[in-house]
């Protein structure tokens, strides 16, 4: 029945896809009419294609036997160079009926499914939902497919962040996606939502219980307080022992060349028979733009894990980041990062069979990114 269900997802999203093209190729304008201004090659058909590609050279100062950056997430490999993320994305907006389509490959997206249950290929698609906005709704959305969280200051795509390599809280603490149906209600500078999904980073569900998620955004001219809270059941074969998950975020914008956000996260697994598991922290990042093509951003954070329950180890964990970025050009973005993390536990790889509590990395990364101007 789900594997029909997600059948269906796709068929809908081909089917949109052909609809559009040939009512673009039936309207023909007069003669008299002067010739309408070419197409961006990236927008055809009413939808909009977008390309990326990224790729980052790593070095971890530890020489880890392990050849990994530990608690990193996509800049995985220390003293080495890999493909973090390729894709494509094919969108449409919802007039009232849309889709997004997100295909790629690399370490982000074999480690984001690293723990599904369902077919290989899936890991591939890193978004594949259908909207409904129509008119008559006064701007509620719903979408009905696999996508992104809603949990967090940071996304997947490393050329949306103030960094590249991601915090604490987005690797230990938070989903990465989620299969179901979202909401998105406005109402004035405020936007809530309302989610039912089938858990965390899962096509299929590991139970016969739901996730239920509750978001809300309040927005002022150069702030925004976002909240997501996530609770259902998440332990295989059972419903019992919830998993609970609140994050808070305000982003800031106080001038055209400088911007920054505050985040926090509470965890609580709860176990079956009683207790918890109980994870969490805080992050925060600013960002200088001096000029178009170059910024400049740093990132410090902390994450407690008391039980072991996201790290596998008892321990509480800081990192500082500082990040460069120099626009080469409009589609390519170069990055360079120093980040230093540290342990109150000798958690960290440093080779020849030792462990110590800090681990010092460089990185150097490239992005390109080929979107449709707005």
């Amino acid at each position: 029945m789900r594997k029909s269900s997600l059948s269906l997802l796709f068929a809908g999203a081909l089917a949109l896809a052909g609809s559009a093209s040939a009512q673009d190729t039936q309207a023909t304008a007069p003669a008299s009419t002067p010739a309408p201004a070419a197409k961006s090659p990236l927008t055809q058909a009413g939808m909009d294609f977008t390309f990326l590609f990224d790729w980052y050279a790593s070095k971890n100062f530890n020489d880890p036997d392990s050849k990994f950056n530990q608690l990193h997430n996509y800049d995985f490999r220390g003293n080495s160079n890999h493909i973090s993320l390729g894709k494509m994305t094919v969108e449409r907006g919802p007039a009232p009926i849309g889709f997004r389509l997100d295909v790629g490959f690399g370490e982000t997206l074999n480690w984001n499914s690293s723990t599904e249950r369902s077919p290989e290929g899936f890991r591939y698609f890193q978004q594949a939902y259908i909207s409904i906005k129509p008119k008559s709704w006064h701007g509620v959305e719903v979408d009905v497919g696999k996508f992104n969280t809603s949990v967090g200051a940071e996304v997947i795509e490393s050329n949306a962040n103030y960094n590249y390599s991601r915090s604490l809280l987005f690797a230990w603490a938070a989903p990465y996606y989620h299969t179901g149906i979202r909401t998105t209600i406005p109402v004035g500078h405020f936007t809530g939502g309302f989610q039912v999904l089938q858990g965390w980073n899962s096509v299929y569900d590991n139970n016969s219980g739901k996730t239920f998620a509750f978001t809300g955004a309040y927005a002022w001219k150069k702030v925004t307080w976002n909240h997501a809270y996530l609770v259902g059941p998440e332990k295989s074969h059972t419903n019992d022992g919830l998993r609970h998950l609140y994050d808070t975020n305000v982003v800031f914008t106080p001038t055209d060349k400088v911007t920054g956000y505050v985040e926090v996260a509470y965890g609580q697994d709860n176990n079956i028979g009683g207790g918890s598991s109980k994870f969490g922290g805080v992050t925060g990042a600013i960002q200088y733009r001096p000029t178009g093509k170059t910024a400049f951003a740093a990132r410090t954070g902390y994450f407690n894990d008391p039980a072991g329950f996201s790290t596998g180890t008892v321990q509480h964990i800081n990192e500082v980041t500082l990040t460069a970025d120099y626009k080469i050009q409009s589609w390519l973005l170069a990055r360079g990062e120093f980040r230093n993390d540290w342990s109150n536990k000798p958690f960290f790889d440093q080779g020849h069979g030792t462990f110590g509590k800090i681990q010092p990395t460089l990185l150097i990364g490239f992005v390109a990114y080929f979107a449709p101007k707005k």
